[in-house]
């Protein structure tokens, strides 16, 4: 029996709302989700999850229009909370994986991204799961949705913790992709480049590091790919616009 069907399309959006500056001073909203979906760019690669990201211009309205004209399987959206109880320190803390009530997958993607994050935050009986009609970027998409709100800007305590764990909160959120799409999760190397060194029959790419994972392309005989990561005799390689699982042992680096 095959397994996927194709490689996971996401759409990534991170804030666009640079006026909502940390208590701290070092940044906004936009600055600090910004740098999460940076660091999370290595490790969709390593993992195989194709990726359109917003630009920090743009807002949520545009986002969502240019999920809209393209074929994605999620739509992710990255953004920090504040208590707007009007006083100077925000007195509330942790962190909302917002989903759309009708949606069961997006349901099912909150729960995987807030048991996980119970994991890495200092307080996790303070993340939840909640679902929404109001806010856009959840109603709105087409594939399932996820908007997260992590952590308090306004409280001291979880901007730093959101400083200091730039690279934890972007392996965790990746980690909670391939849960949902059904992948081992690969801790991505530095990028190489692989000649394929099969003599004459063009090395299958597939949707699964394993030889019952569907074969979604091919790359040619003597061609260089990218390997972005290794599992259990496997790369996880781009071609192009190709990305998937090679056989390791037809691939020279």
């Amino acid at each position: 029996m095959e397994r996927g069907i194709a490689m996971p399309n996401i759409y990534l959006s991170p804030s666009t709302q640079e006026y909502n500056p940390y208590i701290t001073g070092a940044g906004s909203e936009e600055y600090f989700m910004n740098l999460i979906a940076d660091a999370m760019e290595p490790y969709l690669r390593a993992n195989t999850i194709r990726f359109t990201r917003n630009a920090p211009d743009m807002t949520a309205a545009s986002s969502i229009a240019q999920a809209a004209r393209g074929s994605y399987d999620f739509y992710l959206a990255l953004h920090s909370n504040a208590s707007g109880d009007g006083s100077t320190e925000g007195r509330q803390r942790g962190i909302i994986a917002f989903y759309y009530p009708a949606s069961t997958n997006g349901r099912r993607a909150a729960g995987i991204f807030a048991e996980n994050l119970k994991r890495i935050y200092p307080l996790p009986n303070l993340v939840t799961t909640r679902a929404t009609t109001t806010l856009g970027e959840v109603r709105q998409p087409k594939p399932p949705a996820v908007l997260l709100e992590i952590g308090y800007h306004d409280n001291t305590a979880d901007a730093l913790w959101i400083q200091e764990n730039i690279q934890n909160i972007a392996e965790n959120l990746v980690q909670s992709l391939t849960e949902y799409f059904g992948l081992p999760f690969i801790y991505p190397m530095t990028p190489r480049t692989g000649t394929v060194i099969t003599q004459r029959d063009a090395l299958n790419v597939r949707s699964y590091p394993a030889l019952s994972g569907q074969i979604v392309g091919s790359v040619p005989p003597q061609a260089q790919l990218t390997v972005y990561g290794q599992f259990d005799g496997w790369y996880s390689i781009g071609y192009g616009n190709l990305a998937g699982y090679v056989l390791s042992d037809f691939v020279q680096i």
